[in-house]
């Protein structure tokens, strides 16, 4: 009976020990979590960060905003089961939160139990283009641009992108009924890998109905040849970049085409939305939301994107890369040139220079890039090295040693380095 009677204690001992350990380090039971830029031999691999919609809660500038003054529009309610639609007229007032449609309306939380119009003036005293411009606050690789209104979807409209962070615009995609007379862009143009990087014009998603809740959705890479084989896509890697979207309602749904005219009632009060006046405007245009689906591009070297000490937002880099995109090597990590990273390969930066070796070999100034210091001899000349850094006895290492596109290569010369290293300094096709 002895033996049981101590396994017993020994057990109730060991509790007791691991209670009290516990007591006393109460984050022994949490971890870090795992980087998900390195595997679980901390291997490099490539790593991105979550795909959001990058424009939530963003500002929207407009060109067009109703309530300034208040305002009265109208628009066609359907009402299902066969019934006719009615008319529904309500006031715009920017100074009544209870009416008022504000840009901030576009990228707020729209749900069932959250539905926020932004609503433009009343286009029979505005020009009908009516301009959204969203900022992203960095680059982003998106995937789709979509709207969904509140009003009829417009007749015509075009999205644009900028990668420079509005100073220049491209376009990006174009709709209308009327695409050659809109736009000068046939409707539906095939897509090959010639014209990948082409903003196409379609007639889809231009119908009048429905009156309200119709779809707009642009997705980036749809139809695009190269989109099943991205990463080896420079081409589809620079379309899908963006920093701004601007979408440009160029034609709304026309009263005929909704059925409505003017009123001729001109004794209706001013404060009543049913009322009917001899000018009764009949159509605007009204979103609900404005959505970018997207990742913050890094290039294949982070996984997250954070707010540096101004404000901006970057990416937390890894693999020695650095840069609002991951977009460069780190100081002295110039070994390899900078790639992005794929599925296949992490092309993580590395330090060392390759065939860098012996006392003479050492960053020799502060700062970027590399450099061997040592003795030059090239047949007993000194060669002229383009945007050099100008002290006898410097060379630059700026790439890899087997950049494979140099079109110089030092030939017995000797840097203080072993072996025979090829300058990459970007002499011609570097």
């Amino acid at each position: 009976m002895r033996e049981p009677w101590r396994c017993l204690l020994g057990l109730c001992l060991l509790a007791c020990s691991a209670s009290t350990h516990n007591a006393a380090n109460p984050f022994a039971g949490q971890q870090t979590p795992p980087d998900p830029c390195y595997d679980d031999t901390g291997a490099a691999r490539r790593c991105i960060p979550e795909f959001i919609n990058a424009a939530f809660g963003k500002e929207v500038m407009v060109s067009s905003v109703c309530g300034r003054p208040p305002s009265r529009s109208c628009s066609v309610v359907e009402r299902g089961d066969d019934r006719p639609s009615v008319r529904s007229c309500q006031i715009c007032d920017a100074a009544d939160p209870r009416r008022a449609h504000p840009a901030s309306y576009l990228t707020d939380l729209n749900s069932a139990h959250n539905l926020t119009c932004w609503q433009s003036e009343n286009l029979n005293t505005s020009p009908h283009n009516v301009t959204l411009t969203l900022s992203l606050g960095k680059k982003f690789e998106i995937t789709y641009v979509s709207l969904q209104f509140c009003s009829p979807r417009p007749e015509s409209l075009a999205i644009y992108k900028s990668m420079d962070y509005g100073k220049t615009w491209m376009p990006y995609q174009f709709y209308s009924s009327q695409c050659r007379r809109m736009y000068n862009r046939p409707n539906k143009a095939t897509i090959t890998k010639q014209n990948e990087q082409e903003a196409l014009c379609t007639d889809g998603h231009t119908d009048l109905y429905p009156l309200s809740g119709g779809l707009i959705a642009f997705s980036t890479l749809d139809g695009r040849p190269s989109g099943k084989d991205f990463d080896n896509s420079p081409v589809l890697q620079d379309w899908v970049t963006v920093t701004d979207i601007r979408v440009v309602f160029s034609r709304p749904q026309l009263p005929r085409e909704l059925g409505l005219g003017a009123g001729s009632n001109s004794g209706g009060r001013d404060d009543d939305p049913m009322a009917v006046t001899s000018a009764l405007p009949t159509y605007f245009y009204a979103v609900g939301d404005f959505q970018v689906g997207g990742r913050c591009k890094c290039n294949g070297h982070g996984s997250r994107c954070l707010k540096d000490k101004e404000g901006k937002l970057v990416c937390d880099c890894k693999h020695n890369t650095e840069g609002p995109e991951c977009d460069r090597c780190k100081p002295f990590h110039y070994d390899r040139p900078w790639q992005r990273a794929n599925a296949r390969e992490a092309n993580e930066c590395l330090q060392k220079a390759a065939g860098c070796s012996g006392s003479h070999c050492g960053s020799e100034l502060a700062g970027s890039p590399e450099y061997c210091s040592g003795t030059l001899r090239a047949q007993g000349q000194t060669p002229s090295i383009p945007n050099g850094p100008g002290k006898p006895g410097l060379l630059p290492v700026l790439r890899q040693a087997h950049w494979p596109r140099c079109s110089f290569a030092c030939e017995n010369m000797f840097f203080g380095c072993q072996p025979v290293l090829l300058v990459a300094a970007r002499f011609g096709g570097c």
